[in-house]
């Protein structure tokens, strides 16, 4: 059932009852997505500081979307298409969350939009709207942001590194930092994965003249 009580409709949600959209499902909730996410933070010992009051939407779910990015490649034809859907969809929920809290449009238009443009079910599409406007304004736009700053942070080293870039070794020290928000983790990334490894790529240079 839908959160909202008052939603007038009484069809069922089954945006997500598909084979073609578990291949996304499970890169964002499972592996690499949360679940590595939050095991990384137990098995390492991640601080408090770092795993709780740190803890951000914006960290957590731009890790899952960047991490269905990685494994769209991977995915069948029809996973991929449903996968790129999900990213059209948060792709949405940037703008039309804060359009409807700003008053710009009600959420009955941000609703028919995810409808027509989106291609959510209505009961999908009610539910969206009713996290925007009551259940949680706001979060909804942390999934694309989150995603487009890790994306952009790691565009950033691998022009900084080069041939020099590791993908893994990215992958793995963001997932070390815990829930550091986008502007720690860029300094963290720039100060003491890319730097070092840059250090070390000219002192091999030097060495070889």
């Amino acid at each position: 059932p839908l959160a909202n009580p008052h939603a007038k409709t009484t069809e069922k949600l089954d945006d997500f009852m598909t084979d073609a959209v578990a291949w996304t499902i499970a890169a964002h909730e499972a592996r690499p997505g949360h679940e590595l996410q939050f095991a990384a933070m137990v098995e390492q010992g991640t601080s408090l500081s770092r795993g709780l009051f740190a803890f951000n939407s914006t960290n957590v779910e731009g890790w899952a979307l960047y991490c269905e990015a990685m494994m769209l490649p991977y995915m069948p034809e029809e996973g991929q298409l449903f996968s790129l859907q999900l990213r059209l969809h948060r792709m949405g929920r940037a703008f039309l969350d804060p359009m409807v809290n700003l008053g710009r449009i009600t959420p009955a238009e941000a609703k028919q939009f995810l409808m027509q443009e989106v291609r959510l079910s209505e009961p999908m599409a009610q539910q969206e709207v009713d996290r925007y406007a009551f259940t949680s304004p706001g979060q909804a736009t942390s999934y694309y942001y989150g995603y487009i700053k890790l994306r952009a942070l790691r565009t950033q080293a691998e022009m900084a590194l080069g041939k020099q870039f590791d993908l893994q070794a990215f992958n793995d020290f963001v997932i070390a930092q815990g829930m550091l928000p986008p502007q720690l983790l860029t300094d963290a990334v720039m100060t003491d994965f890319v730097a070092p490894r840059a250090e070390q790529t000219k002192l091999a240079a030097a060495t070889a003249k």
